[in-house]
């Protein structure tokens, strides 16, 4: 993948912002929220234009439910990854219904054998329709299930290999389950195969009653800014994105957390 250095998801609310942004080669969008037919958003439209690379980025697949992905849902992420000309689209391992009832959030999956199996039969299935590769992004997690028989290490980097995806690699998401689970963020670098990753989420979140909440609408934290640049020492990604979803800071802020983004990871500043 090329080396796009730091980028940041596009958001109506700070689609201003983000246009006017003179270093930015590599954006991100929700794939739910572009349509398939019809004019694309203005601001996307005048990225696209720039040369920015912008990649949907799916929430509503639920590759890790134990049902197979619903075609329909398929096909709108591959066309919308069509009409922007995207480099590739990325997707959750996680579940998001069961049943036909909709949870309304990312969840975590057992690590076991089944859920591989199930993982990898839904990613194979969503493949065959792109025309691009596809990333596969593990959630922040506030428990783990008790019929766990991986680590996260070895699930993640069998599914890698069984699908042949890449790895969207949120940093705050590593953050996050090291801090809720007491180990050592950075010990999981050791135990994935980081020349597989695509790019990486940067965002920040707090802690309430004893647990650390990946929010996306807190500023980065300096702990993850830390973590980026030790992952960075072993592999830098090409590319690393500030992922803000609400309560937006003024503008300086958001140049402040993508500047630091830049020092953390050795890529220049894009504002």
């Amino acid at each position: 993948m090329t080396a796009y250095g730091v980028g940041i998801g596009w958001r109506p609310e700070i689609a201003g912002f983000v246009a006017r942004l003179p270093g930015l080669r590599f954006a991100e969008v929700v794939a739910e929220s572009v349509h398939a037919h019809g004019d694309l958003p203005t601001g996307l439209t005048d990225l696209r234009e720039r040369g920015v690379a912008v990649v949907p980025h799916g929430v509503k697949l639920s590759l890790g439910g134990a049902e197979p992905v619903e075609p329909a849902r398929v096909t709108h992420l591959a066309a919308v990854a069509q009409r922007l000309g995207a480099p590739l689209v990325s997707e959750h391992i996680a579940f998001v219904r069961a049943g036909g009832v909709e949870a309304g959030h990312l969840l975590p999956i057992p690590r076991s054998r089944e859920a591989v199996a199930a993982v990898v039969a839904n990613v194979r299935r969503t493949q065959e329709e792109l025309d691009v590769p596809l990333a596969l992004e593990p959630i922040a997690a506030l428990f783990d299930w008790p019929d766990d028989e991986l680590d996260e290490g070895a699930f993640l980097t069998e599914i890698l290999e069984r699908t042949d995806a890449l790895l969207l690699l949120d940093v705050a998401n590593v953050y996050a389950n090291a801090r809720n689970r007491g180990t050592d963020p950075a010990a999981l670098f050791d135990r994935l195969p980081l020349e597989r990753i695509a790019y990486c989420h940067v965002a920040g979140g707090s802690a309430h009653d004893g647990l650390y909440h990946d929010t996306h609408t807190d500023a980065v934290p300096q702990d993850v800014l830390d973590l980026v640049a030790e992952l960075c020492e072993r592999h830098r990604p090409p590319a690393l994105m500030l992922e803000r979803d609400g309560a937006y800071p003024p503008a300086a802020e958001l140049e402040a957390e993508l500047d630091a983004i830049a020092a953390a990871s050795g890529y220049p500043v894009i504002t």
